[in-house]
């Protein structure tokens, strides 16, 4: 597991791993950026792209581009 600084950590929205930073700030639409203990958001769709919440319907639409957050 790639593990940023200071508790942060890139993610792939494509396989669901983290991956390094260098490849997370390379691929800026598949990858998002999280930070440690930001608490739970329901289970709520999240795009890489944007960085905002995105609908169920379009989070299952764009598996590639969208995190399901927990």
């Amino acid at each position: 597991m790639a593990k940023g600084r200071s508790g942060s950590s890139f993610r792939s929205a494509i396989s669901g791993r983290f991956v390094t930073a260098k490849h997370g700030k390379a691929s800026p639409h598949t990858t998002v950026f999280e930070r440690s203990g930001g608490g739970s958001t329901g289970g709520m769709y999240r795009s890489a792209i944007s960085g905002r919440f995105v609908t169920n319907a379009h989070g299952k639409r764009s598996p590639n581009t969208t995190i399901k957050d927990s």
